[in-house]
């Protein structure tokens, strides 16, 4: 399905049971919604509302002009909550689709029921990384996605993923090999101008889970701890054998922690 939205369409998916708790992911740069295959699933069968998007220029998505900011992932996610008419949602954000959900809770916490952040963190990039990023712009500029992709999964996964999950690695390969060089130099730019929103972790109040591999070196584990310290309330699991990819690397454990916290959430507990 599509969702015409501040000027462009945004692909998605639906599933589960329409009058359920509705549940919405958010996927991680540069991937698509195929990333939660596995969660949408899980979370559907237990009787929720799952909607996973492709963010603007991943995916099935528009491309549009490139020029993306995480303000402008938010307003799509504000624009689309509201074009389906859903007041309330619990938000499931990964390492970008987390950056996008802190903004988004500090912005207006009062559309969400529940927050999950997964391997991401509230930090600003250090100058090392905006400098790193600007190069990784220059070089899928000059040598395209599919090099790109070859370098990026060896950074998100975990080593041992690519001999227990070389499927999981092999579907995120070519979802980055498909994502146009435009909008991975776009994103790469948004990431490094997004702002910092650790002020803001002290005043969430919805319930909140932080799942993270163990193994993450991209938002490493000491990220979501930090995280939890400031969250009143919040939840924390480092998952075994995971790297950045944790749904992905060990889905069992990531959907039995994502599943109890979203039945506690229905619940009201």
């Amino acid at each position: 399905m599509r969702a015409f939205v501040n000027g462009g369409y945004l692909y998605y998916e639906e599933s589960g049971k329409p009058s359920g708790v509705p549940v919405v992911f958010l996927h991680g740069f540069p991937f698509s919604h195929e990333m939660w295959r596995d969660q949408l699933e899980a979370v559907s069968s237990k009787g929720f509302r799952t909607l996973a998007y492709d963010l603007r220029g991943h995916g099935m998505s528009d491309v549009g002009d490139g020029q993306y900011t995480i303000e402008s992932h938010v307003d799509d996610l504000f624009s689309f909550l509201d074009l389906l008419k859903i007041p309330h949602a619990v938000i499931v954000g990964l390492s970008m689709g987390g950056y996008i959900t802190l903004r988004a809770l500090e912005r207006d916490a009062g559309r969400f029921l529940a927050a999950v952040l997964c391997d991401t963190r509230s930090e600003t990039d250090s100058n090392e990384l905006r400098v790193r990023r600007a190069a990784q712009m220059m070089q899928v500029k000059k040598d395209g996605s599919d090099a790109f992709a070859e370098g990026f999964v060896k950074a998100v996964f975990a080593a041992d993923s690519f001999i227990r999950n070389p499927d999981a690695v092999r579907k995120i390969r070519e979802i980055i090999a498909h994502t146009p060089p435009l909008s991975i130099a776009g994103t790469l730019l948004a990431l490094a101008a997004r702002t910092d929103t650790t002020a803001a972790l002290p005043k969430i109040t919805v319930p909140t889970l932080i799942l993270v591999g163990e193994h993450d070196v991209t938002t490493p584990p000491t990220a979501s701890k930090a995280m939890h310290q400031l969250v009143q309330g919040s939840e924390l699991h480092i998952l075994p054998g995971a790297a950045h990819m944790s749904n992905l690397e060990n889905p069992a454990a990531f959907n039995s922690h994502l599943l109890a916290f979203l039945e506690k959430v229905a619940s009201g507990k």
